[in-house]
């Protein structure tokens, strides 16, 4: 580590003495919002072309106009006059039309469209060159300020003390569904996004327009790209790999892109402590398909379909824990078998229709069907005990006294088939420096669900009863007499039928009050539901979001951005919020409500002669109407009643820019405090309750051998609770796990880039390769995710024994292009 931050000021040292510049970036489109490659751009003596992706970035000399010049075989000539000072960042996307020459004096605006919409935006260059652990946007994600992700194993979030379920994910503007009955990071396997297909990832924390739907944490919108000529991509490492093609029709009516992904986790599952044989297989296919049938009208296609298969045979598992004074052991031999499946297909039609250069109005309807299998019957045999600590002793290590013996019966057999069918209309206006938008959706819920789940717990013997039962088992030291039950037992048939109607109307504008850029954002979101099923009565609720936004920038030498986002926020029941823990459907559970109020500072400076960028974000939230929920690995489990209230406010700093030359890297802090009060006993920490976060992504590479390349992914989260045993009171149990540290590195050398082409040799088949090698967890840092709770049956006393994470890890990589 001591050489990592040497080599980083060393990096940073080396490169004082830049001349001043400013910047101007952007993707140049077409009249059909398609992103046009090879574009010349030109600056008295300095140039650069656009890439396949219509991406371009050139710097020019400052406090002087210059005039940028943006040329085409294909579109006519674009100019821009700029007049920016030292250190400035512009982006500017023009539009290149086939039929007239635009000429234009561009007014000077530092602010691009995710600063004023408090959105994050993360280069898709940047997600599919650092893979890490994840495999998705979710790996960086984890390095932002305000998001947590302790368990390498899982691809779901939580942003400001939210949970999983609050997050809407968008896939060109079509929101996407992950399945419903995954309790563990070990099945998950691969989030739902490809960044194989990338072309734009935006993310907001909080304080998002009406535009985006009703949850009440965060939005993630990803753009897939619309390919531009035809083009094979791979990635292959020990975990699995990834192929992606693209292609275009000669006439550019058609394009489609493809990707198929396969993973393995069972390098990262057989490094875990629990051994056995695991057979972890995770797939999918996805296609992006667009077709212009004129110049006003394109329909495009988004379809996937994933399957994830997790077989498991868990054989014995020993952890320890305990203090140095006192360690103990926990020892487990197992039988039995798990094997859960899950199948999900998605398809989604979208259709544009460019009324003019001012309106735009779109028709996008979708279907997500899911099919989800959960079994295991799995029996478990434990000992407690004290650990042979002396050093040289050949049994060093080993359980001598045993001070609990146990079994555990487990058994599922939960079936799930959950049909979801949208349709939705979508449209924008301009007007000057107005925009209008405005949607209507329709979604249908068809859910049937199967709960059988049951757990008994043996000790030296005899049955723990669930504590709820008249008749108490005394054994060993008097005879028991009542009935055999099991510790728990959930049975449940349900099917449920959800109908939502959805609007929302939002205006934006961007304006000047004096010398002073501003932008407003005002609209407003209405849900209504109404829950249907067998022996349900039906129920009907609908609420109102009114949700608003204004930034400005002043007029000052230094370049700054201050903004204030909020609303009224509310997150409807979805069939998991409405089923309790005992399997049963309560269909008046109410919307969760919250009062967001975002303050948010963006300062954009130069350092080193290269630009930066600091991101400072205040929040606070009121809670109302909360529904409680206990977390277990990633598996929530509801309550189903609005019984609590809670709040959560907190601090998010992000520092980015080009700490090495021609690289971007961040450094992230984030403080937060979330408690709730349920049925007014008084206010204790939530599951997500995280309070320290820092997160680190860094780039680097050799000055002399540029093409080798580093990066190094770190984060570190202080602890959540680490929840209670069942049956037990949250309010008694308020320990916390131990804080989660962790480093992934990784190391690669680029073969064969743009810049490094051959003629000859077997290396003139590839556009890029490049090989490297990971580790992960790289300083082999013990990480929880939850507890195993396991109860000493003479002195009543239960024990918090954690479930560790993955070791370090080593995995190699490698990544082409054709």
């Amino acid at each position: 580590m001591k050489q990592l931050t040497t080599l980083f000021f060393l990096s940073c040292l080396s490169y004082f003495g830049f001349s001043q510049t400013a910047t101007i970036k952007g993707v140049i489109l077409d009249d059909a919002q398609t992103p046009i490659a090879n574009v010349n751009i030109k600056a008295g003596e300095k140039g650069t072309t656009t890439n396949e992706n219509g991406f371009y970035e050139l710097k020019i000399p400052v406090d002087t106009e210059v005039t940028v010049e943006f040329t085409h075989v294909s579109h006519k000539r674009v100019v821009a006059k700029f007049n920016l000072k030292n250190g400035q960042e512009v982006e500017f996307n023009p539009v290149m039309d086939l039929n007239i020459e635009q000429i234009a004096t561009v007014v000077i605006n530092t602010n691009t469209r995710q600063s004023v919409d408090g959105v994050t935006s993360i280069s898709p260059e940047v997600i599919r060159t650092i893979k890490g652990a994840q495999p998705g946007v979710e790996n960086i994600l984890k390095t932002l300020p305000g998001v947590n992700i302790s368990n390498e194993l899982s691809t779901q979030y939580s942003v400001r003390g939210g949970n999983f379920d609050e997050n809407l994910v968008y896939v060109n503007e079509i929101e996407v569904y992950r399945p419903f009955l995954v309790r563990s990071g070990q099945q998950e396997g691969l989030s739902f996004v490809n960044t194989d297909l990338v072309q734009n990832v935006d993310f907001s924390a909080g304080g998002f327009q009406a535009k985006y739907g009703d949850k009440l944490s965060s939005v993630l919108d990803i753009t897939y790209r619309k390919p531009l000529k035809f083009g094979i991509s791979a990635d292959l490492s020990l975990l699995g790999g990834s192929i992606a093609a693209e292609t275009v029709s000669k006439d550019s009516k058609f394009t489609g892109i493809v990707g198929l992904r396969y993973r393995d986790n069972s390098l990262v599952l057989n490094s875990l402590e629990t051994e056995g044989i695991v057979r972890p297989v995770f797939a999918d296919v996805q296609t992006y398909l667009t077709y212009k049938f004129t110049d006003k009208f394109q329909l495009d296609f988004l379809g996937n379909i994933g399957i994830n298969k997790y077989d498991f045979q868990p054989q014995n598992r020993q952890t320890n824990f305990g203090t140095l004074e006192n360690p103990l052991a926990l020892l487990v031999f197992y039988e039995g078998r798990e094997k859960d499946e899950y199948q999900t297909y998605f398809g989604a039609l979208k259709a544009n229709y460019f009324f003019n250069d001012d309106l735009t109005l779109k028709l996008i309807a979708s279907t997500y069907h899911t099919t989800e299998e959960e079994y295991f019957d799995i029996l478990a045999q434990y000992r407690l005990g004290e650990v042979n600590s002396n050093i040289g002793d050949e049994n060093l290590g080993e359980v001598e006294f045993s001070e609990g013996i146990g079994g555990q019966l487990t058994h599922a057999r939960n079936d799930l088939d959950a049909l979801i069918a949208t349709i939705e209309h979508r449209g924008d206006y301009k007007n000057d420096d107005n925009t209008f938008e405005w949607s209507v959706k329709y979604t249908h819920e068809d859910i049937r669900d199967r709960l059988v789940e049951w757990e008994i717990i043996d000790s030296a013997g005899f049955s723990i009863n669930p504590p709820n039962l008249d008749f108490f088992n005394q054994q060993p030291y008097q005879p028991y007499q009542g009935p055999l039950v099991a510790f728990q037992n959930v049975r449940a048939t349900n099917r449920i039928e959800i109908d939502r109607l959805q609007a929302f109307a939002q205006w934006s504008k961007r304006s000047t009050l004096g010398n002073n850029e501003v932008f407003y954002n005002a609209g407003i979101r209405m849900h209504n539901w109404t829950v249907n099923g067998d022996g349900i009565e039906s129920t009907s609720q609908t609420v109102f979001s009114p949700r608003g936004q204004f930034a400005i920038k002043p007029d000052w030498e230094k370049d700054m951005l201050f903004r204030i986002a909020g609303g009224l926020y509310y997150q409807p029941p979805f069939y998991r919020e409405l089923r309790d823990t005992s399997g049963i459907v309560r269909p008046n559970v109410k919307a969760q409500k919250s009062v967001h109020l975002v303050l948010g500072n963006e300062y954009s400076f130069k350092m080193w002669d290269r630009p930066f960028k600091l991101v400072s974000e205040a929040y606070y939230k009121n809670m109302t109407d909360v529904n409680p929920y206990t977390l277990e690995n990633v598996r929530i489990r509801y309550r189903a009643t609005n019984n609590a209230k809670a709040y959560a406010y907190g601090l998010d700093l992000r520092l980015n820019g080009e700490f090495v030359p021609g690289t971007e890297s961040w450094f992230s802090f984030g403080y937060l405090k979330t408690e709730e009060n349920i049925e007014d006993r008084g206010y204790i920490s939530r599951p997500t309750d995280q309070r320290l976060k820092f997160g680190v992504l860094f780039q680097d590479y050799v000055p002399n051998i540029p093409d080798l390349k580093m990066y190094l992914n770190l984060v570190y989260n202080t602890g959540v609770p680490g929840g209670s045993p069942s049956y037990a009171d949250p309010y008694e149990y308020q320990n916390r796990l131990r804080d989660y540290k962790r480093a992934d590195l990784g190391i690669s050398y680029v073969l064969v880039d743009q810049n490094k082409t051959y003629n000859t040799g077997w290396k003139r088949a590839f556009k890029e390769l490049t090989l490297g090698f990971e580790i992960f967890n790289m300083f082999d840092v013990q990480n929880s995710i939850t507890n195993t709770w396991v109860r000493d049956v003479y002195s009543k006393r239960q024990y918090a024994i954690p479930n560790y994470l993955s070791p370090r890890v080593f995995n190699v990589r490698l990544s082409t292009k054709f």
